[in-house]
């Protein structure tokens, strides 16, 4: 018995230390070699504080900034741990909302935040990406359209020409990686830093 139980014990300890401390650490010392940025998180800071992540979303409020995709994450409620609340780009929970196209509670939230948008910007139709979580619920990024559409919004808000503000969505549009996976994309985080870099 001792014979078949040995190897296996021997077995289960080496793969163990390969695939469970070998490997990993070894990946995080080449990722942080090769990659140090990425690797660290993408961090973002500004005047010596970490302000957040060009990987992860994260909530902009008020008319003075570009604003995200809908999160669709969610955390335990704090009145009741039983139960979970809205915790938008809660990166412990990254989740759709796993509502589908006949959900009820989607179709009214999405056409509450369709009228919200069009009263920015009546004459314009609004993009998907504006009232759509992505599958993860964490998205940093919207598409150049979603940015362009806002442009008026921020515009009217921090009193400067709508064209400054095209020309800075451009600057900031990244195209497709290698040429041709993804779409065109502008981090909103980058975006709205270097919006409040225009004021200086």
């Amino acid at each position: 018995m001792t014979n078949e139980i040995r190897p296996a014990v021997v077995l289960l300890v080496a793969f163990t230390l390969i695939t469970g401390l070998a490997y990993p650490l070894a990946m995080t010392g080449i990722a942080q070699l090769v990659f140090p940025h990425q690797a660290s998180g993408s961090l973002v800071e500004k005047d010596g504080k970490v302000i957040g992540s060009v990987l992860m979303g994260q909530t902009f409020t008020g008319d003075k900034y570009f604003h995200g995709r809908p999160s669709a994450t969610v955390g335990p409620d704090p009145r009741d741990p039983t139960k979970t609340a809205e915790a938008p780009y809660n990166a412990a929970n990254s989740s759709g909302s796993n509502l589908g196209p006949t959900s009820k509670a989607l179709n009214e939230r999405m056409k509450a935040d369709v009228a919200k948008r069009k009263a920015e910007n009546p004459p314009a139709s609004v993009p998907t990406d504006l009232v759509t979580a992505s599958g993860s619920g964490l998205d940093p990024d919207i598409s150049p359209e979603a940015a362009a559409f806002q442009v008026p919004r921020v515009a009217k808000a921090r009193g400067v020409p709508e064209e400054r503000l095209r020309q800075l969505v451009a600057e900031h549009t990244e195209g497709r990686a290698l040429g041709f996976l993804g779409e065109p994309r502008v981090n909103v985080l980058r975006l709205n830093m270097a919006l409040d870099a225009l004021a200086k």
